[in-house]
């Protein structure tokens, strides 16, 4: 239970300085970052119907590109977190965002097959840190209660960028060509490098956070500034077999699988399944990244009002999950439903629920020991990540050897429940994992 100490110090009392809102700052960049770091790996999925036409790739073949940055997104996980862990947050994230906004660009020069997924390839490596990154800095300037909100904060910049843009997006690529798109993402991320450099500090480095606002910080059980450690096998070893991380991998694996769809195969589904016209894809592909930025936002309001409540953690952070993955498995009933409207309407609840899963960042926050944010984050997200690899190429095989997409929902709607039975039978107690 909440002792009264810990409520009051929540609340500035009488006569002391007001806090200040440094972390709200902080907050803005990570947003920012999220949203170019989506835009930058799913634009591919934007273009593919012009580019597969003029550099002629089946859809098995497609597939392999979409899934190749998966590959070394998902082999960079612990290593980027290793790096993380060493050299801290600032120079991790400067690096990553200026090579990820770089191999963006430079495949609007992409000639061939061969060019375009030795680029995937390298943007895969140049993103991976971006999340563990989040996490870290989360953990770091955000008390445990406000840590689902903030969360879910900078994650809805997955969908907010990509729901606000896709009909610019899709008429910029009608009137100029796909290597126009990725020149302009790839500029824009490159530009936000030297915004995250001058304006990112720690808590104890910061000129604009006073002294009110980091006790308030650390009163309430907020993560102080990590101190930046070496790798060791014996501690991994460890953290691999914690229940809590496989509970929270395999279930975020499950949400993943959801997502991933949505920022690859979901245009060519409206296109080619529903047939429906070019500028109308880019119409109707907007509401279920809406739904899913509303899904994000209500899951991490839900969580924390949940906790101030109840006290529990288990309860505030699995409910909104377990929820949110059932409503993902719904988009197995589009394989019946031949309004597409109606089939729009079930793609947004779809994605909605998956937007409540993006809270197991959160949760990796509140678990992660102490010093070694960045390496559980690599674990949870090469975990999660496997699902950008392994759905990308069933969902090709499947429309290759079937010729339609109804295997490929039911296969995303069955992963969706392989989550909700890891989150109610594998993950356990919510609470800091302690290494010993």
């Amino acid at each position: 239970m909440r002792t009264i100490d810990s409520q009051q110090s929540a609340v500035p009392l009488a006569g002391q300085p007001r806090r200040s809102r440094a972390r709200i700052v902080i907050l803005l960049l990570l947003s920012v970052g999220t949203m170019i770091n989506y835009l930058d790996r799913t634009i591919l999925g934007i273009v593919a119907p012009a580019l597969t036409k003029e550099i002629h790739i089946d859809p098995a073949m497609m597939g392999i590109v979409f899934s190749a940055f998966a590959w070394t997104y998902a082999l960079a996980q612990i290593p980027g977190g290793m790096f993380l862990d060493r050299f801290g947050n600032k120079i991790t994230y400067a690096l990553s965002i200026f090579f990820w906004s770089l191999f963006t660009l430079l495949q609007s020069f992409s000639v061939g097959l061969k060019s375009l997924l030795l680029l995937r390839l390298g943007l895969g490596i140049s993103e991976a840190p971006c999340f563990p990154v989040n996490s870290r800095v989360v953990g770091t300037w955000f008390p445990q209660h406000e840590r689902a909100r903030a969360t879910a904060t900078y994650t809805v910049g997955e969908y907010i960028g990509l729901a606000a843009f896709s009909p610019l997006l899709f008429l910029i690529l009608e009137h100029h060509g796909w290597r126009t798109l990725f020149f302009l993402t790839g500029a824009l991320g490159i530009i936000f490098t030297f915004i995250w450099w001058r304006f990112y500090r720690e808590p104890h480095e910061s000129t604009l956070a006073n002294k009110a606002e980091l006790e308030y910080i650390g009163a309430n059980n907020g993560q102080k500034t990590a101190e930046n450690v070496p790798f060791n096998w014996p501690d991994a070893k460890r953290l691999l077999c914690c229940r809590q991380v496989i509970g929270a991998s395999l279930g975020q694996f499950a949400g993943n699988t959801t997502l991933v769809f949505f920022l690859t195969w979901f245009p060519t589904y409206l296109a080619q399944e529903r047939q429906l016209p070019w500028l109308h894809v880019g119409f109707f592909a907007t509401w279920p990244f809406m739904a899913a930025a509303v899904g994000i936002i209500f899951g991490g309001w839900v969580s924390d009002r949940l906790l101030k409540k109840t006290a529990s953690v288990n309860f505030s952070r699995k409910l909104p999950i377990i929820a949110g993955l059932l409503l993902s498995s719904f988009i197995i009933t589009a394989n019946w439903v031949s309004s597409n409207t109606l089939v729009i309407i079930i793609m947004s609840v779809a994605f909605f629920g998956q937007g409540m899963v993006g809270l197991g960042w959160t949760l990796i926050s509140d678990i992660a020991p102490k010093n070694m944010a960045g390496l559980t984050g690599g674990i949870f997200n090469f975990c999660a990540n496997m699902a950008s690899i392994i759905t990308p190429l069933i969902i090709g095989f499947i429309i290759s050897g079937t010729g339609n997409f109804f295997y490929a929902l039911i296969y995303i709607g069955v992963t969706a429940l392989v989550g909700v039975v890891a989150y109610v039978f594998i993950i356990g107690d919510i609470k800091r994992i302690v290494l010993q």
